[in-house]
């Protein structure tokens, strides 16, 4: 899967992605860092990207219908987590290649211990 990094997740996002065999595109390296989330959810469609982020306000599917994205994945790590703890969070995700394959069309929130998806599988 082509994943679109978020500026609120730590650098290494794409060194773990690219180790489980996924490609990545960081928004600082595009001359998005500091884009509004419209234009960078509009960047990651536009490319076929799943959006990932620890940015809450992507899991508005009011705002940002699930159905009309290639998959929006929130990590939800509190304040102040370390890049280690973040991290981790995505290693849940990560470490479940049956939910990747069916993120297009979907918001995942992936908490420590658990992923919760909008739609259900």
């Amino acid at each position: 899967m082509r994943f679109l990094i978020d500026a609120d997740l730590p650098r290494d996002t794409a060194v773990l992605l690219a180790s489980y065999g996924h490609a990545s595109e960081d928004v600082r390296d595009v001359g998005m860092g500091r884009a509004k989330d419209p234009e960078i959810a509009e960047y990651a469609r536009e490319r076929g990207s799943c959006l990932l982020s620890g940015d809450w306000g992507f899991s508005n599917i009011r705002k940002f219908p699930p159905q009309k994205h290639h998959g929006i994945v929130v990590l939800g790590v509190p304040d102040g987590a370390t890049g280690k703890e973040t991290l981790d969070v995505l290693r849940v995700l990560l470490e479940r290649p049956d939910v990747i394959e069916k993120l297009a069309g979907r918001l995942a929130v992936v908490d420590k211990g658990r992923i919760r998806l909008r739609p259900g599988l």
